[in-house]
């Protein structure tokens, strides 16, 4: 059994991606073909935004975010604990200040009220740190509370980066992820519910200095040609192939985003009562990049279910305050206690939209059988 079953569907479109990748073979432009702006324009007309700036990773995507909006060293960056690395490390790389906001106790994502308790607390300790930006995390595949947020970052003049790394197709109010903060970012890494066979990942937004900016960042700063460098940028450049792979697997997104809630109302179905099952707003949608139970249990079931074969993961198992990569910031556990109980809870279960109901049903079984 597969945690993530790549495999089933690469069988499926096997013949798609060897088409349009023979095709980039052909005509041999490797670094930002033309599968590249094919690419960009579809998947600027899923998120509804005027603009989309493919780029070499998720993490560039955030990076590149920042960087259009001259982030650096005086400026403080709302974030939360709770989520992947490279959400908070791209601020340090440009020598601003992450500044940790605790969780909503049923969605895991940043909590709009406790974000304005932040915002607040700075500005009165009147410090030498500016308050600029917000970058809400849509985790799961669950899109985080925009209104909220957004009423509080305009309040207090701060940007929104929506980290949409796990939930690109998710919906917000009838409006998609990607598309719900002043700029938003993915990530294409293979395990995403829309992964390419590498690294890769996407900018979007509405606002056209704002697009040609991020577009001069992706290639060293690129002014009106190569060896014309306006400001400092990156090699943030996404690979031809790659997007000859994601344009393949865009042909049957749609189909595998239902099948994946499919697989998570079985689960949810199966595990209610005998776990805490995800909660998925009702003014949300979720693409369910993993399917993650609470359990005070966590390893003798983990233990229990390796045993029969069954694969799990912890995402995650400790929250980014208490990594040594920010320890100058001199937080300590309790300082967001929400995310500690979670970190602490958390299951993530196999997750595709390939798996069958009777291997579900066995993960159910195994799993309450451990209880």
């Amino acid at each position: 059994m597969e945690f993530i079953d790549l495999k089933a569907q690469q069988d499926r479109i096997r013949g798609s991606i060897e088409r349009r990748i023979k095709k980039v073979l052909n005509h041999g432009i490797y670094i930002l073909g033309p599968e590249v702006q094919e690419l960009e324009e579809q998947l600027a007309n899923r998120v509804g935004s005027r603009h989309c700036v493919a780029c070499a990773s998720g993490t560039d995507a955030l990076l590149m975010a920042l960087m259009a909006y001259d982030v650096g060293p005086g400026d403080a960056i709302f974030t939360t604990p709770f989520t992947f690395m490279a959400t908070a490390e791209v601020i340090l790389l440009l020598g601003a200040t992450p500044i940790f906001v605790d969780i909503d106790p049923q969605t895991f994502n940043l909590d709009a009220q406790k974000l304005q308790e932040a915002v607040h607390t700075l500005v009165q300790r009147n410090g030498t740190l500016r308050p600029k930006g917000v970058i809400p995390v849509d985790l799961f595949g669950q899109p985080a509370d925009y209104d909220a947020i957004g009423k509080v970052a305009k309040e207090h003049g701060l940007f929104v980066l929506e980290d949409a790394a796990q939930s690109f197709g998710a919906e917000y109010k009838g409006r998609k992820a990607g598309s719900l903060g002043d700029i938003g970012a993915t990530s294409f890494f293979p395990a995403k519910p829309l992964g390419c066979y590498g690294d890769g990942g996407a900018l979007f937004c509405n606002d056209e200095a704002m697009a040609e900016k991020l577009r001069s960042i992706r290639v060293h700063g690129k002014g009106h040609h190569k060896y014309d460098n306006i400001r400092v940028g990156i090699n943030g450049r996404l690979d031809t192939l790659q997007a000859a792979v994601l344009l393949a697997k865009l042909e049957i997104f749609d189909e595998e985003l239902a099948l994946r809630n499919e697989v998570a109302a079985r689960y949810s179905k199966g595990l209610q009562g005998r776990v805490v099952t995800p909660v998925v707003a009702p003014d949300r949608t979720s693409v369910w990049a993993q399917y993650s139970v609470l359990t005070h249990r966590r390893e003798d079931l983990i233990k229990k279910l390796n045993s029969k074969g069954i694969p799990t993961a912890i995402y995650y198992p400790k929250p980014l305050h208490l990594q040594g990569a920010f320890s100058t910031l001199d937080y300590t556990r309790g300082d967001f206690p929400l995310s500690e109980k979670i970190a602490d809870a958390i299951l993530s279960l196999p997750m595709h939209p390939y798996l069958r109901a009777e291997e579900q049903e066995r993960i159910v079984d195994v799993l309450i059988g451990g209880l």
